[in-house]
């Protein structure tokens, strides 16, 4: 119990700090994935294309600051969903599946075990997103000239307990899970693979030069594999809803996918990969450098 508490806290304060430095990046991705859908709705010229773009745009008509709009929330997530993936993996692959008595664990029993983890781990997380993507999505609702939704991530909470109740919190919780049991499938079992296979085939010792290169190969396909999945996800909790807490523009997220591929093409799913995967890369690294040397500092096997 003590080790797992400790793997909790340890995964805890590595996602966050990943977290917070880079965030912005993930505003960023966020605006560029729906500016596509602001667009058709308003009939409106976007103003921004692009990460940089977004990014300068975002900086000189809302303020430098303006992007960690967010963060609280975001952090919140991490409390929950980080400590709970990274010990739901390693309970399912150690006492499930004995992945601790094999030399190499089988891919498929690691895919199972990271999909597994995340879509439980974001089940419970998914009230902190749902606000984290509210309030991200505010500037841009300003500067269309429409009026304001919220007013921060506590006003955010309320309107969406009050228009929908318990349930509210849990809007775009399907497209989420969906979007975590893909990135998790490419960021722990990518991580937890690479990491096996280096060391068996190269010989290198269980420290940083082996955790970068097998957190680089973890953000590369966490972030082809969950890029579509995210667009989807970030459309359906940024959609008003109406007296009943439904969405106005989606009625699920495969009504979601459809209208986006039919109105903007197949492309639009990989709106914002550029900066997911930018985003991806340096989040990997500095979590899962973090996280062993954390795990290495306070004993945890």
């Amino acid at each position: 119990m003590a080790e797992a508490v400790r793997t909790y806290c340890a995964s805890v304060a590595a996602a966050s700090l990943a977290e917070f430095a880079t965030y912005p990046l993930d505003l960023t991705k966020t605006r560029l994935q729906i500016q596509g859908e602001v667009a058709k709705k308003s009939g409106n010229v976007v103003p921004y294309r692009g990460m940089l773009g977004t990014g300068v745009g975002i900086v000189r008509e809302e303020g430098l600051l303006r992007l960690w709009q967010g963060i609280p929330p975001a952090l919140a997530r991490h409390v929950i969903y980080s400590g709970s993936r990274i010990l739901l993996y390693e309970k399912l692959r150690n006492d499930v599946f004995g992945g601790n008595k094999q030399d190499i664990f089988p891919l498929w029993k690691s895919a199972l075990c990271g999909m597994t983890s995340g879509m439980i781990s974001q089940w419970l997380a998914s009230p902190t997103d749902l606000v984290k993507v509210q309030v991200q999505m505010e500037g841009r609702q300003r500067l269309l000239g429409e009026p304001a939704r919220i007013n921060g991530a506590w006003d955010a909470f309320k309107q969406i307990m009050r228009s929908g109740g318990i349930r509210g919190l849990w809007k775009g919780s399907v497209p989420n899970m969906q979007r975590a049991a893909l990135v998790n499938l490419g960021d722990l079992t990518t991580y937890d693979m690479a990491k096996q296979h280096i060391m068996a085939n190269t010989g290198l010792p269980d420290e940083w030069p082996l955790h970068t290169l097998a957190s680089f190969a973890a953000g590369l396909v966490a972030a082809g594999l969950g890029t579509p999945a995210d667009v989807v996800k970030t459309r359906v909790m940024n959609q008003p809803t109406d007296a009943d807490g439904k969405g106005l523009y989606y009625k699920s997220s495969i009504d979601c996918l459809r209208k986006t591929v039919g109105g903007e093409g197949f492309k639009a799913l990989y709106k914002g990969f550029l900066p997911v995967w930018i985003r991806m890369a340096p989040w990997s690294l500095t979590f899962w450098l973090s996280f062993e040397k954390i795990r290495y500092m306070v004993d945890i096997s």
